[in-house]
């Protein structure tokens, strides 16, 4: 019943797989764009914000990755997930977004920008659907896959959540 619910998702959404894993669509880009000088962190010309549906499987990884802005994720159905955080000093943080509040989860978790951060789904054999909103908006250009060797170097008392979400 899970996988034909996720599947009719992947089509009724017009999802198409992520490279960090998973499934997305973006549904929000703003007309309206910042004008940021040369000496900023994002180039001119980028966007107030953008949205997308993300879906997950139990048995995909979103794998490490950071951007550049803060990412606002919203649980819509499905399992809980836990998006796994290194923050900039290195601290760990799992976020346990989810509609179960008395679990310690919320319905809404923000990723601040500059954290490395991957996500698990909490139930086996089950699906997250997800929304995520980033301001100033998404570009690619911002986008930072992790790369193992160097995460674990970085980051060695953190080596088993590296391990599991990230490719060899």
């Amino acid at each position: 019943m899970k996988t034909e619910r996720k599947t009719e998702l992947i089509e009724s959404l017009k999802l198409q797989p992520h490279p960090e894993g998973g499934f997305f669509a973006e549904i929000y880009r703003s007309r309206e764009k910042f004008n940021y000088g040369e000496d900023r962190a994002f180039p001119a010309g980028r966007n107030y914000s953008t949205g997308i549906y993300y879906l997950l499987g139990s048995e995909d990884i979103s794998c490490f990755h950071r951007i550049k802005s803060d990412e606002v994720w919203h649980h819509y159905e499905g399992s809980a997930i836990t998006i796994h955080v290194i923050h900039e000093d290195g601290q760990y943080e799992a976020l346990h977004l989810g509609k179960n509040l008395s679990d310690r989860q919320q319905p809404q978790c923000v990723v601040p920008s500059g954290a490395w951060f991957g996500v698990t789904v909490d139930e086996p054999d089950h699906y997250a659907l997800c929304g995520c909103t980033v301001s100033p908006g998404f570009d690619f250009e911002d986008f930072e896959m992790a790369d193992r060797g160097l995460m674990f170097q970085a980051f060695p008392e953190h080596e088993a959540i590296i391990r599991k979400l990230t490719d060899d």
